[in-house]
Parts: structure tokens; C-alpha cells; sequence
């Protein structure tokens, strides 16, 4: 395709959405482009980049853009999900014979080829525009220990943006790019995303490839992804996750597509919050907005959830650090950060037997927190407790960067996923930030949960890879509340749909069942349309709740209002003869509910 070079000397400025984007004509597209980058070679945001892609780089990508424009609309969008988006990469994750440098100048490398996240990016039509300024060796929350540096937030300038992923956080909070690329070990995707009114996903460990990325704790790590929508975030994640023979840590296994709604969501009995800053304020006007929404708030101690955050800086996982940058650390020590340089020669003070009774330790909480997943379907936290001023940050370093670590440190020891998200302002201005954790492989469903909290949602959401399920109706005791429907949750359920069956069934009590059961049954005439649930059931689960079903009931065919049809509960009809009728009272929960009325 032949473009002619942008002729405006001062760009319009660029998308802040993906979707916006790839909505862009050629030439506006480039346009775009132009102004992204100018920005970037400007330094803006301020202490944000560290190495911009260099002339001729930026060239080959153009070339390649424009050789893919000459293909058909829908060519593209197959082929090239991101085509002409650009994006930022912080600078611990390699891109072909650029410098990694980690915010350490003394350890940079020129990069022999693009981690597979990158190359992913890149085989997806994206651009990278540069590389981010993070804390040193991705070891922080602060954003501050950086010898290229500070970040500020976008929402003010006297305080922190966050870290480690400082740089592209802020890159992305400021409009130059609309996705980027961090990682988080302890909260590195997650704190900087509260702090400057974003939303940063941080898959299970495992999901997405880390290989290319210098590892911070290598058995935890995880690349992040900054978006300012839950489905960018969710268009991204489609594109970089999957398995990596390149990546021993890789372990790809799609989980579930949503989870129950209204759901119920775990929150911190016993909140430790900045009541100056008015984040207290903040956290009960998000807590509100949920009820609501008719979801179900459970208060939860988090005490066995802190021991779990405390392994992480105060016991043995800090030697994985060290493993990083041993050499340099014994021969330069200099060269770091003082505050990287304390915490990472902690590990000096464990012993391999150390090691072991921490992850002895581990195994025991991870059991005791396990057991949370039954009482509710996700927990949601503040992303942070507080959000400091750079002198703050400065008078107390360590103390400082730990409490930010209040509710992100426990996540990734657990192997669970979370998703940051802009919940409200402070009446002070600033951007108050919460977390939704659920367990590892819930990722997408996490995503269809809150996709439509900070942003409005349309059309359907770019869906990374989950796994299969059987759509299921329910008519009885497995409704949700009822008896049987931990039998649902227990494998991993979820509720998809209310509605009714279509107006061709009749509805009975079944006489000596424990707990009380109804028995559907289709009819030729004289049907009543029955209120049910369709939920969706794992495929793997599907055989072990069969089994539970006794007879005479069973999964069969039920049609539903509006004609699909759906597996469901039926019954054997020889079961249904001197069984009340109860087809009248139109479902199942309105019988019991007469049953209770004064006669």
C-alpha cells in the first residue's frame, strides 16, 4: 500500500482505546502514529522511557504496516488482531537487538531475540515504540529506584506512579500509548495501575509466556498488561497468552468463562486504609455501588492471606533475586539502587534449609486459603492503602514500599489471578483503585465480571482461549440458595442465565425426596413455562455430577423460552404418577414460597 507521509505538523493526539485504534483509517492511522512517537522522543511523561525504538526500526515497522493495509478488511482482522496499535514494553522484557537494561546500566545486554510475549505483539500487527523505566530489577512498588528517574503519577506530581512498572503505566495513563506491557511479582502491574486510574491484569502465573523476561522471582513472576478498558486488557491477553516449550514456567490451562452473578465477594473484614486521603471514604462508596448491584459482600479475615505476603520479602523467595544478579551485586555493588541493594542482600541471611520450610509454610496457608473459595466466588481489596508523596517514599523507603504491598504480595505465591481496576476519586482528586482476585485460571471470567465497572462495555468481548462447559438448567433444589446448588459451585459453575422453560412443561413435587425435589416434564398440551437456571458446568466436570443425580431424575433435553434448547434435570414419567401438580405456581422457589404462606 502506497500512503503519503502525514502532512499535519501537529498530530492529532492518539486514541487512548484499541478498539479506537483499529478503527482509524490508513492515513489517520498514521497520523497517529506519528504523534505517539513524537511524544515518546519528547520524554512524555516525564522519567517514563528509557530507550525509544530507534529510526530505522521504526521504519521496518511502518513498512510492514503498510505492506499489511493492502489486504482486505477481513483478512486483517483475522491475521492481525492489533494491526497498527502501538505499545510500550517495560524494560526487563527483551525486544531483538535492543538494550535490557533493567534500570541498571552496569547489567544491560543487547537482546538476541523478542521475548514471546513481544514477538506474539509484533506477529499480531503491533508496534513497539519503546522501552519503560521500572524500579531496578523490577524490585519495588514505588517507582523511585531508577537512575533515569522518577515517574510521577498522572493525577499528581507530588506523588509515586507506582512501580516496578512505572514507566509503562504512566506511558499508558498519559495517552501516548494504549496498551502496555509490565510485569508483576508483587504487585508491579497492580499498584501502578491504582495510582494512575487504569486497569492492569495479571494473569495466573503461567498463562502467559515469561521467556525473554529477566526474571525478578522466576517461580512467580508474570507479564502484566496496562489497557485503559477491561477489553483491552482482554484483546491483549488473547493475543500473548498460550503455552511456550521456551518457558518452563509455562502452564497454559484455560479456566472458566465467567463466574456466578451476583456474586459473592470476599472483602477485607478489617481494612487497613488512609483515612486522610480519604481512601476509607472511597472503599465504602465502592462497596456500596456493589450492593447495589445486588452482589453479596462477605467480610473475611486476612490474616492466614497476610502470613502468605510475608514469605515473600521477609523469608526465603527473596534469594531468587539474588540468583538474578549474584555476580554483579558481589563485583559492582555500586551499580544498585541502595534500597534494591538491601532488600536483594537479604537472601544472604537464608539457608537452603530456609528454603524449604518456606515453601513447607506456603503449602500449609496455601491449604488453609484454599477453603475461602467455598464461602465466596472472588475477593476484591484495595489495590493499596494508601498512595505516598515522593518525600514520603524518601523518608521511609522500606516501610513505605511494603505496606503498598498490603494486598498484592499473598496473590502470586498463591497462584492465583487478579485484575486492577479505577473504582472512584478521592475528594481530593486522586485515583482510588480496588482488585478483584480469583483463583488461577479464572482470568477470563474475571474479565467478563467487571468489564463493564469503568467503562462502558459494547458488543461482545475480545475472548482469550477458556475452557469447554455444558450449559445446564436447573429447575429445583440446585437453584442458587437452595440445598444442592454447592454441587454446582463446587466444580466450578458458574450462572449464566434466569429465564423459563418454553410454555410445554409441567412442573410436580416428588413425594419422599430428600431435600425435596421437583420433576419436570414436557407435555404436549396444557404446559406452563418454569422458571429455571441455566448454569455453565466444566466439561470435565460434567461425569462426577452425574453421578450425584438420583433416580428417578437425570440430564436430559429442555427447551427454553426463547427455543434453544439446553441439557437439564427431567424425570422418569412413572415417577409423576399421584405427585402433586405444582405447575401453576410457575417454578420451584414460588411453591416453596406458598408452602411458607399462612393458610
Amino acid at each position: 500500500m502506497s500512503i503519503a507521509a502525514p502532512s499535519s505538523p501537529e498530530p492529532a493526539a492518539p486514541p487512548h482505546r484499541v478498539g479506537d485504534w483499529l478503527a482509524l483509517p490508513p492515513q489517520a492511522l498514521l497520523q497517529a502514529l506519528q504523534a505517539a512517537r513524537a511524544r515518546a522522543l519528547a520524554g512524555e511523561p516525564a522519567a517514563a522511557w528509557l530507550h525509544t525504538c530507534p529510526a530505522d526500526a521504526w521504519a521496518a515497522q511502518l513498512r510492514l504496516l503498510l505492506t499489511r493495509l493492502d489486504e482486505d478488511t477481513a483478512t486483517r482482522a483475522q491475521r492481525w488482531p492489533l494491526l497498527g496499535v502501538p505499545f510500550a514494553v517495560k524494560d526487563n522484557i527483551d525486544i531483538t537487538g535492543q538494550p535490557t537494561t533493567a534500570a541498571c546500566p552496569a547489567f544491560g545486554f543487547e537482546a538476541g531475540t523478542s521475548a514471546t510475549v513481544v514477538q506474539r505483539l509484533l506477529d499480531a500487527g503491533a508496534l513497539w515504540l519503546g522501552k519503560t523505566n521500572l524500579d531496578q530489577f523490577a524490585t519495588g512498588l514505588v517507582g523511585t529506584r531508577s537512575p533515569h528517574g522518577r515517574p510521577a503519577s498522572v493525577a499528581d506530581a507530588t506523588r509515586i506512579s507506582g512501580g516496578s512498572s512505572s514507566g509503562s503505566a504512566v506511558a499508558v495513563a498519559a495517552g501516548v500509548v494504549p496498551f502496555a506491557l509490565g510485569t508483576d511479582t508483587a504487585g508491579s502491574g497492580r499498584v501502578p495501575a491504582a495510582f494512575n486510574g487504569l486497569v492492569g491484569l495479571k494473569p495466573t502465573p503461567g498463562r502467559v509466556s515469561t521467556a525473554g523476561v529477566l526474571p525478578a522471582c522466576r517461580s512467580l513472576d508474570c507479564v502484566s498488561v496496562f489497557a485503559h478498558t477491561v477489553d483491552d486488557a482482554a484483546r491483549v491477553l488473547a493475543v500473548i497468552e498460550g503455552p511456550d516449550a521456551a518457558d518452563p514456567y509455562s502452564a497454559f490451562e484455560p479456566g472458566p468463562a465467567v463466574l456466578p452473578a451476583p456474586a459473592r465477594i470476599g472483602i477485607p473484614a478489617a481494612p487497613e486504609l488512609d483515612a486522610a486521603l480519604g481512601y476509607d471514604q472511597a472503599w465504602q462508596t465502592t462497596l456500596q455501588r456493589l450492593r447495589e448491584a445486588g452482589h453479596e459482600l462477605v467480610p473475611l479475615d486476612f490474616g492466614p492471606l497476610h502470613e502468605v505476603a510475608a514469605l515473600l520479602y521477609e523469608g526465603p523467595w527473596v534469594a531468587e533475586r539474588h540468583a538474578v544478579v549474584q555476580d554483579l551485586l558481589a563485583a559492582q555493588p555500586e551499580a544498585f539502587d541502595p534500597a534494591v541493594r538491601r532488600v536483594i542482600g537479604r537472601a544472604l541471611d537464608f539457608s537452603a534449609t530456609d528454603a524449604f520450610r518456606g515453601a513447607y509454610r506456603l503449602r500449609e496457608l496455601a491449604a488453609e486459603v484454599a477453603t475461602l473459595w467455598q464461602r465466596v466466588d472472588q475477593l476484591l481489596v484495595p489495590s493499596t492503602p494508601t498512595h505516598p508523596t515522593f518525600d514520603e517514599v524518601d523518608a521511609d523507603p522500606l516501610g513505605t514500599n511494603a505496606r503498598l504491598g498490603t494486598y498484592t504480595n499473598f496473590v502470586n505465591l498463591l497462584g492465583w489471578c487478579a485484575l486492577a481496576l479505577p473504582a472512584v476519586r478521592t475528594p481530593g482528586g486522586l485515583p482510588f483503585g480496588v482488585t478483584a482476585i480469583a483463583p488461577g485460571g479464572f482470568d477470563v471470567a474475571l474479565l467478563q465480571a467487571w468489564r463493564g465497572w469503568g467503562a462502558e462495555a459494547t458488543g461482545p468481548m475480545p475472548l482469550p482461549a477458556v475452557q469447554p462447559t455444558l450449559p445446564l438448567a436447573v429447575v429445583g433444589a440446585h437453584l442458587s440458595g437452595l440445598p444442592l446448588n454447592g454441587q454446582l459451585r463446587e466444580r466450578g459453575a458458574a450462572l449464566i442465565e434466569t429465564t423459563t422453560t418454553a410454555p410445554h412443561y409441567r412442573l410436580y413435587a416428588l413425594p419422599g425426596t430428600t431435600p425435596p425435589k421437583p420433576g419436570l416434564q414436557r407435555v404436549a398440551e396444557g404446559g406452563h413455562a418454569i422458571a429455571l437456571e441455566v448454569w455453565a458446568m466444566p466439561m470435565h466436570q460434567v461425569g462426577s455430577f452425574l453421578a450425584l443425580i438420583p433416580p428417578p431424575l437425570g440430564l436430559g433435553s429442555v427447551q427454553l423460552d426463547d427455543g434453544r434448547h439446553v441439557h437439564g434435570f427431567v424425570c422418569e414419567a412413572h415417577a409423576l404418577a399421584g405427585a402433586q401438580d405444582i405447575s401453576h405456581h410457575g417454578g420451584w422457589r414460588a411453591y416453596l414460597a406458598s408452602l411458607a404462606q399462612p393458610r
